[in-house]
């Protein structure tokens, strides 16, 4: 299925019914008075995040979500009937912008969240409502409110824990073919990989992370070269980058080191916050070249850049590395999540001291 990652859709809600201007009227009933009813209330717009969805390509043909108008009220005090709901279903992961005023109304990133776009008008008010001791008969109605009417801006950023960050041709699909059940394109050429692949790497029965395959930047990817920024924005959600290199490019005359410095400044461009994610240097194509080979120019890479990070020598297609690289992503992912756990329950305690609690 086509990747597409950003839409725009028009949401309107339903009217709110009108108010009933009705009588009693019976037999041997002389003063019957007022009994009209009330409007019954407009259906209203959600979006349910929906865990087996990953793109927004059905938004692309389907544009319009009308929400059901309420009905009328009538005599005897009958409230009409609301409006039906629409709930749309949309990937994790989308954000919600209002595209007239710019607000963010919000982000669906769980299974079965309900995200309200578009309130559903008020039902009117019957002329039951009006009735005082002066006057006994009144004519006077409510109509019922308007609903809603916005054009959003759904904007899908891939949740993932671990991004594969790189230059073209740098391992990353077949990085995630090997460790995960995804098959993404896979070939000799740049630019293979034209949308994220998401996989499930499973380290045990109880353990296992997502892994994105983000496609290939290069230089000027900020300023909209080649892919440009449209898949950038997927690394922010990430917990952690796997930022592969490639030992052994097709162009011989390709640094390491150039490689990892020009990507650094891609995402400094774009979005600073990403160089303070924790990232890994991957060397990947590790069995392109004889192993005393590939660990010297690993090794000579990481002197010359500083880096102080993990680091790891691979190759997907022997699988060497690729096993204890996933092991070790997952011990991260854990201290991260133990630490964030420590952190909230630290920031929960705190607050139970405060004073405003206390009262």
């Amino acid at each position: 299925m086509k990747f597409v990652d950003e839409a725009q859709i028009s949401v309107q809600a339903g009217k709110g019914g009108n108010g009933s201007a009705s009588f009693r009227r019976e037999k041997y009933i002389q003063y019957g008075g007022p009994d009209g009813g009330d409007g019954g209330r407009g259906g209203s717009v959600f979006l349910e995040g929906d865990s087996g969805l990953n793109t927004l390509v059905d938004f692309r043909h389907l544009r319009k979500y009308k929400a059901q108008n309420g009905q009328g009220g009538s005599g005897r005090n009958k409230t009409g009937r609301s409006g039906e709901d629409i709930v749309v279903r949309v990937p994790l992961g989308t954000i919600v912008t209002d595209l007239e005023s710019g607000e963010r109304l919000g982000e669906v990133t769980d299974h079965g969240q309900i995200l309200l776009v578009a309130q559903g008008g008020r039902g009117g008010l019957g002329n039951v409502h009006f009735k005082s001791s002066t006057n006994r008969s009144p004519r006077k109605t409510v109509p019922g409110s308007p609903g809603d009417e916005l054009e959003l801006n759904l904007e899908l950023k891939v949740l993932a824990d671990v991004g594969l960050l790189g230059f073209p041709n740098a391992g990353k699909s077949t990085l995630i073919s090997t460790v995960s059940a995804a098959r993404p394109k896979v070939a000799d050429y740049p630019f293979t990989t034209l949308y994220p692949n998401l996989g499930v790497v499973r380290i045990d029965i109880e353990r296992s992370f997502v892994i994105a395959d983000i496609p290939g930047l290069i230089e000027g990817a900020a300023e909209g070269t080649g892919l440009g920024i449209q898949f950038l924005k997927h690394l922010q959600r990430t917990r952690l980058l796997l930022h592969l290199v490639d030992l052994a490019p097709l162009a011989l005359d390709v640094d390491p080191v150039e490689q990892v410095r020009q990507l650094e400044q891609e995402m400094l461009k774009f979005d600073a916050g990403l160089m303070d994610k924790p990232r890994w240097l991957v060397f990947s194509k590790a069995d392109i070249l004889p192993p005393e080979e590939a660990r010297e120019k690993a090794e000579n890479a990481v002197a010359e850049l500083g880096w102080e990070a993990p680091w790891m020598l691979i190759s997907s297609v022997t699988k060497s590395g690729t096993e204890e690289l996933m092991q070790r992503v997952s011990a991260e992912l854990e201290l991260m999540q133990d630490e964030e756990a420590t952190a909230a329950a630290v920031l929960a305690a705190a607050d139970g001291d405060s004073p405003q609690a206390l009262d």
